[in-house]
This record gives C-alpha cells, sequence and structure tokens, in this order.
C-alpha cells in the first residue's frame, strides 16, 4: 500500500493510503491509539481495520498523528489530533470528489478523536469505536451523536473499565434516529492481547450488515444539519 505524505496544520502527516477501483467509493479513516503511549497507525488493531474496511472495496487512510514517526508537530492533548484528522479526511476527499460517504473507525484514544470528527463531519455515515474511554475522555459532545455505529470493548478491560463503557452506550441508546451497537469480548483486555482475531469477527460481521442494509434505526425526523 501506498505510503504518503499529506499537509496537516501542524507540518506534514505520514500516512499509508489505498485508493478503491471504484471512484464513488466510500472513504474509510483508522484512527490510532494515544500517541504518548505508544500509539502509531503499526497498531495491530489499526492496520486490521484498515484491511477489513479495504477489502470491502473502501478508500482506506491510516495515518500518524502529529509528533510520531514522520509526521511532524507535537501531541497536542487531542485539539491538533482532531485537526490532524480532518485534515486527513480533507485530503482523501479532494482526490475522490466522487465519493459520497464515510466512515471513522478509532482505537482507544483514536476512538474519541473519530467521535469528535463525527460531530463536525455529517458525510461520515457510521463509526466503530474501539475500547474508547469514558472514564478518562469527555463524551459529552455527542448530544445528539450523528451516526450510528458500533461500540466494542472487553470484559476486562482496566483501562476503560466495563461499567464506564456501558455508560456511554446507555446514554446514545436512549438517543432517537440512530442504532448503537454495542459488543463485548469476553476476556478482552484493553489491547485485546490474544483476541484480536475475536475482535476482528465482531467488526467484520458489522461492518457486513450495515453495508447489506442491516442495522438500521427506525425511520426518526430528518435532523437538521
Amino acid at each position: 500500500m501506498p505510503e504518503i505524505i499529506f499537509n496537516g496544520p501542524a507540518g506534514r502527516l505520514e500516512g499509508r493510503y489505498q485508493p478503491s477501483k471504484q471512484k464513488s467509493a466510500p472513504i474509510a479513516i483508522i484512527l490510532h491509539p494515544h500517541p504518548q503511549f505508544g500509539g502509531t497507525m503499526n497498531n495491530q488493531i489499526v492496520y486490521q481495520l484498515f484491511y477489513m474496511f479495504q477489502k470491502r472495496g473502501f478508500t482506506t487512510l491510516r495515518f500518524n498523528f502529529r509528533g510520531i514517526g514522520r509526521s511532524q508537530g507535537e501531541f497536542d492533548h487531542g485539539a491538533g489530533e482532531l485537526s490532524d484528522a480532518a485534515s486527513a479526511l480533507d485530503w482523501v476527499q479532494s482526490l475522490h470528489p466522487d465519493s459520497k460517504s464515510c466512515w471513522v473507525a478509532g482505537y482507544s484514544f483514536g476512538a474519541w478523536i473519530g467521535m469528535q470528527l463525527l460531530m463536525r463531519r455529517p458525510e461520515i455515515e457510521g463509526f466503530m469505536a474501539v475500547a474508547p474511554q469514558p472514564n478518562i475522555y469527555d463524551f459529552s459532545f455527542l448530544a445528539p451523536c450523528p451516526s450510528s455505529g458500533l461500540i466494542i470493548n472487553g470484559d476486562s478491560d482496566k483501562v476503560a473499565p466495563e461499567k464506564d463503557v456501558n455508560g456511554l452506550v446507555d446514554k446514545l441508546k436512549a438517543q432517537k434516529g440512530i442504532l448503537i451497537t454495542h459488543r463485548t469480548v469476553p476476556g478482552a483486555n484493553h489491547f485485546f492481547n490474544g483476541q484480536i482475531e475475536t475482535l476482528m469477527a465482531e467488526c467484520e460481521d458489522y461492518l457486513d450488515r450495515r453495508l447489506n442494509g442491516e442495522l438500521t434505526p427506525e425511520p426518526a425526523a430528518k435532523r437538521i444539519r
């Protein structure tokens, strides 16, 4: 897959990019875990998510947030990383103007950034939040959450305890017009050690069902953007 460098708000950003053969294919952006705790775009879960979307014909991008690998800049506690993600989506969309829809998938810190991106970009129609951390990061901006998606975590996660993730899920499930799917991987910790295959099987099942037109919410009054 091509290595790419594109301009971000704090300098160049390094990524891996795989365009679809279809000009109007949807776009998927994959966001990596916390940069200060070893998170990079080459994280195994990030790579597997990238490959999952690529196999299904998406135009797919993963990249290093500022200050990681060959990406310029310094860690910015989320605000700058959100700007990086927005720039990454802009860059892909500039190459694929016929693409009408987009998905965002993020793992841990990347899930928090991805959900913020979702709030700002109405073309994002689906999300995957792997091991989000509502005990550490504020998710109150999801009011309302604009798109349906998957939240998946391990029931032995000490970094993002199950009760906190369940609280976030319950809050989002109360909203009308979207459908939040929640999956728990038994015995999995925050890193899904020994459980990445199970994690990916759940993510693939969810994506395939969405692409088949399943898991859509009851029609609600159309929201004004």
